[in-house]
């Protein structure tokens, strides 16, 4: 009967071995963070077509709320209205355009919770209105200033030449002296700032993240010019001015990765515009002639 000897290798115990992780390919390990960067981006166009929803939809309501007690008291003293005496009465459409304030500063509002995350992050910074890091400050306002100062005179001669029918922002407008400094308060003090806080600020941003810079910039300002196609629609040539502003406006957006150039641009093309709005309550109805 033999007896096998146990060699040097069975009765030399084995060091005890740890298991070690594979090793992550380089791909493999940035594929999520990808995946992750581009849910967020698209995240974030939803949240921002949200609220540019949302300013659309206060638009067409909270105006017509802020009017409401005048509407009641109307009602009280005179009777039910019939169609055609709402659509003339100037009072209830001066309340209705001084109603676009207390719209827009709501929109802001919303604005602002949604950069700042309820006010746990800085708001002017994290939404890019600030001055371009190319050029100085004075240098891009001279710059902005003189752009909108082109466009409103490019506006002059196309709506001369194609065609001046009244639109009915006009007629609007034409209504009574206070709707007239009512509608040149808003587009100086309130409009510039929250068109271009929604538009190119916290909807541009999101779109070129998510879809890149030509994208942003057609959509942006196909988008503006589009709820501004209602107030024009009965003239072509205005609507085509409308559309060259918002195209340079986001432009102007695009190329100096910050929204105060396109603001000042927006604000001075809008302040020239109320100066011949108010004076047109005072000079010929044809100021430019």
């Amino acid at each position: 009967m033999f007896t096998e000897e146990p060699t040097q290798q069975e009765i030399t115990p084995l060091p005890e071995e740890h298991a070690q992780p594979p090793e992550v390919r380089p791909s493999e390990a940035v594929q999520p963070a990808a995946q992750t960067r581009w849910s967020m981006a698209w995240r974030d166009v939803t949240v921002g077509f949200g609220v540019w929803i949302a300013s659309i939809f206060f638009l067409l309501i909270l105006p017509l709320l802020y009017a409401l007690p005048y509407l009641v008291l109307r009602v009280v003293k005179f009777g039910p209205p019939t169609p055609e005496a709402l659509s003339s009465d100037k009072m209830l459409i001066f309340f209705s355009v001084l109603g676009i304030l207390p719209t827009h500063l709501l929109t802001f509002v919303i604005v602002w919770l949604v950069v700042t995350y309820g006010g746990r992050r800085p708001f002017w910074q994290n939404i890019d209105f600030d001055w371009p890091r190319n050029m100085s400050p004075a240098a891009t306002t001279l710059v902005s200033v003189l752009v909108a100062t082109l466009l409103f005179l490019m506006a002059i001669g196309f709506t001369r030449l194609f065609g001046e029918r009244k639109t009915d922002l006009d007629i609007l407008i034409e209504s009574s002296v206070y709707t007239r400094m009512a509608t040149a308060l808003v587009a100086v003090v309130s409009a510039p700032l929250v068109e271009e806080l929604v538009y190119r600020g916290l909807l541009y941003r999101a779109l070129e993240k998510a879809a890149g810079m030509a994208v942003a910039i057609g959509l942006v300002s196909l988008l503006f010019a589009g709820v501004h196609v209602f107030q024009y629609r009965n003239n072509l040539a205005v609507i085509a001015v409308i559309t060259l502003l918002s195209i340079t406006l986001t432009v102007a957006r695009a190329t100096t990765g910050k929204v105060l150039p396109a603001f000042i641009m927006h604000l001075v093309f809008n302040g020239i515009q109320a100066i011949f709005i108010v004076l047109g309550g005072f000079l010929d109805k044809d100021i430019f002639k």
